[in-house]
């Protein structure tokens, strides 16, 4: 664990050091430190872009993670992710509702044309979103006992969602289906510090509230059966799993964008790397390593030394791919098979 942390702050350094232009180590603790920098256009660099795309690369890889822990324990699905119940796509929707329709140039432009949402358009439509697939998940596991069955209406509502977005697509303009996509591709760059501030606070309270979820957690692994045979209310702690999950895939998809395969594949690193599936253990875990690895997706993405950034989506996929296709051999060797 502390060598996760470790690697943390020094990927969070890096962040800060690396990128189209390069700023030496100790001009990026001055300017941290307070004491200036030898050119003003770094002390710009790093307060305006860099930092506060490491905080948002932090915040959400964190998320992402936990988000990802909490589906794959609830439905013992090794494949389940943030995205599983919806949500995601939930969010998708919100915004497409708002790029394709609101605006014409760009998603800085569309912002402007918004009035009242201004800065928090895009977020506000993502929230949304998420809120309405969730309210339709809650009102039907009130119904539906099994966890497999919401696992595949989640899915369901999932793919509704995507249908609307590509019909909203085909009726549009171009440009406007250009900015949707830009902002599709991922990033945690773009953010203003009053958006962190919100990203941040939604971030800690979910995670914070996760800690009192841990014991529960441990229970379910054990099977629904068992957990209820032990007093565990399993709708009330299902409904608790989804509105942290909902908060976190929400805010974070609002905020940056639909960003796949973290969720999924922070999980299961974690089990091989501490060879447990102690929820107190993988919960620090999940965090760590799901900064860690959203950072090293950015870095990788910035493309250091180069004017260009390729899209965020594309590096954690070409990380998170490889772990879900060992996942799936791994079970395939144990005579196991991987239920979606």
């Amino acid at each position: 664990m502390l060598f996760l942390l470790f690697s943390l702050i020094i990927l969070f350094f890096l962040e800060l050091v690396l990128g189209s232009v390069s700023i030496p180590c100790p001009e990026i603790i001055r300017i941290l430190t307070g004491q200036g920098s030898s050119h003003d256009s770094w002390e710009i660099i790093v307060y305006n872009f860099r930092l506060p795309k490491a905080v948002v690369g932090l915040c959400a890889g964190a998320g992402l993670s936990i988000a990802g822990l909490f589906m794959q324990t609830l439905f013992r699905n090794p494949l389940a992710g943030p995205d599983v119940l919806g949500l995601s796509s939930g969010a998708a929707l919100g915004v497409a509702l708002v790029v394709l329709t609101a605006g014409t140039a760009g998603p800085s432009s569309i912002l402007a044309n918004l009035g009242f949402f201004g800065n928090f358009g895009i977020a506000i439509a993502a929230s949304l979103g998420s809120a309405l697939v969730l309210m339709m998940i809650l009102v039907v596991s009130k119904r539906v006992r099994s966890s497999m069955t919401l696992l595949i209406l989640g899915l369901m509502f999932g793919y509704t969602a995507n249908s609307f977005i590509s019909i909203l697509m085909h009726f549009t303009l171009a440009e406007r289906i250009q900015a949707y996509t830009i902002w599709s591709f991922g990033s945690f760059g773009g953010t203003t510090w009053d958006q962190i501030q919100i990203l941040v606070l939604f971030i800690v309270f979910a995670l914070v509230f996760s800690i009192f979820l841990i014991k529960d957690l441990n229970v379910l692994l054990l099977g629904d059966q068992y957990a209820e045979s032990m007093g565990l209310d399993l709708i009330r702690i299902r409904n608790k799993i989804f509105i942290i999950t909902a908060v976190l895939s929400g805010v974070v998809t609002a905020f940056c964008g639909p960003i796949g395969f973290i969720g999924i594949s922070v999980p299961h690193l974690c089990r091989a790397l501490f060879a447990t599936a102690n929820h107190g253990i993988l919960l620090p875990g999940c965090i760590l390593l799901g900064a860690c690895l959203a950072l090293i997706a950015d870095i990788i993405a910035s493309v250091p030394g180069y004017s260009i950034t390729l899209p965020l989506n594309a590096i954690t996929s070409l990380i998170g791919a490889p772990v879900v296709i060992w996942i799936i051999f791994s079970k395939s060797r144990n005579g196991m098979e991987v239920s979606v």
